[in-house]
């Protein structure tokens, strides 16, 4: 049986807007192939897992066992590597994408099955309350053109929030007042890395799209102040959207679950929202089980994937690292398709010729 005849008996089938479900590769690096990257990112995930162990403890405080249990993960985690690393997967490929499907399928089976749930809740309610503030603010802004440039610029600076990125954590633990305003000023200033802003609104100054499907990321401000201002821009537009979200949870990513409950709370800040969301339903939420926080568009949820084809998606928005640089960067489809994320690793970022914390915008008609 084919890998895609698997994916499908198992509930999962390629996205309908896929170019090519069989030239697709969704990993931006094969670490088989690159030596150089091979080298870097195993050591950068053996240093990683120290990190995630940590947290697995800390998340379960009132558990005199979860500190064995996270020592087992680590472990079971360092010897997968090795035998990834040695070749033993008994695939040809390896991608980045397999080595954090790793870690957070060892973190599940050692009973930490969300380590980064607390800590979301906090960061959703508080970004919430921030919201109001923010789309005023958005609102003041007269000009077409100038609005849609703050609302990519907030999705991006909103990608900074990112608890698996060494370089944004250090930020983060050290600056408790580092909010939206101070990532807006820390990403790259214009032209970015990658930079297909101008081409994103042209586009938008014609007829608008009919149906956009976002893939989040991150939780709090990432998804509240970032995704949901782009969200009501589309909605704006009588554009309808189908926001998607992990089923499992990944680092500090928003799950469904969390989607759902965070959109109805945003509701409560936006008319615009709540008419969409409650009344006329063109803000439609899904979830996608797949492990880990990448995204291969061969193995998309089948409730995601008739979504998408009964809508008629054209238009498709990838953001975060995982799911729009390690993987996808490459990736073609049928529909237009905006890649958008901030390059928080300093080894990648040189990689594809810039620093950390460039951007990365990608149009792609």
């Amino acid at each position: 049986m084919s890998m895609q005849n698997k994916a499908t008996a198992a509930g999962f089938t390629h996205c309908p807007v896929l170019a090519s479900a069989d030239t697709y590769h969704p990993d931006t690096l094969d670490l088989y192939q690159d030596l150089e990257a091979k080298h870097y990112w195993f050591g950068c995930f053996s240093d990683m897992v120290f990190k995630f162990e940590r947290k697995a403890v800390d998340s379960q405080p009132q558990d005199t066992g979860a500190k064995a249990r996270a020592q087992n993960f680590r472990e079971d985690c360092i010897e997968e590597f090795n035998k990834l690393k040695n070749g033993e997967s008994g695939t040809d490929t390896l991608g980045i994408r397999n080595l954090l499907e790793v870690m957070e399928s060892s973190l599940k089976r050692h009973g930490f099955y969300d380590p980064w749930k607390e800590q979301k809740s906090i960061e959703n309610k508080a970004s919430v309350c921030l919201l109001k503030q923010r789309l005023i603010q958005l609102d003041t802004i007269s000009c077409d053109r100038e609005k849609w440039i703050e609302v990519i610029r907030g999705v991006l600076a909103g990608n900074m929030f990112d608890w698996g990125a060494q370089a944004v954590t250090k930020i983060l633990e050290s600056n408790n007042g580092f909010g939206l305003q101070q990532a807006l000023d820390r990403i790259q200033k214009r032209p970015w890395l990658i930079d297909d802003l101008d081409l994103w609104l042209k586009r938008i100054e014609n007829v608008p799209h009919r149906c956009a499907t976002i893939f989040t990321d991150n939780a709090g401000i990432d998804f509240v102040l970032g995704i949901v201002p782009l969200v009501r821009e589309l909605l704006k537009r009588n554009t309808k959207v189908l926001l998607c979200a992990t089923v499992n949870p990944a680092i500090n990513d928003i799950t469904y679950s969390e989607l759902i409950t965070t959109i109805v709370a945003c509701c409560e800040q936006c008319d615009i929202l709540h008419k969409a969301y409650h009344v006329d339903h063109r803000l439609l939420l899904f979830g996608n089980d797949q492990v880990g926080p990448c995204l291969d568009f061969r193995m998309l949820s089948m409730g995601l994937c008739e979504a998408i084809d009964r809508n008629s998606v054209d238009l498709l928005i990838i953001v975060g690292m995982a799911r729009a640089l390690h993987t996808n960067l490459y990736a073609k489809f049928t529909c237009e398709a905006l890649k958008l994320a901030v390059v928080k690793n300093e080894w990648l970022a040189k990689r594809l010729g810039g620093e950390t914390f460039s951007v990365v915008c990608k149009y792609e008609r």
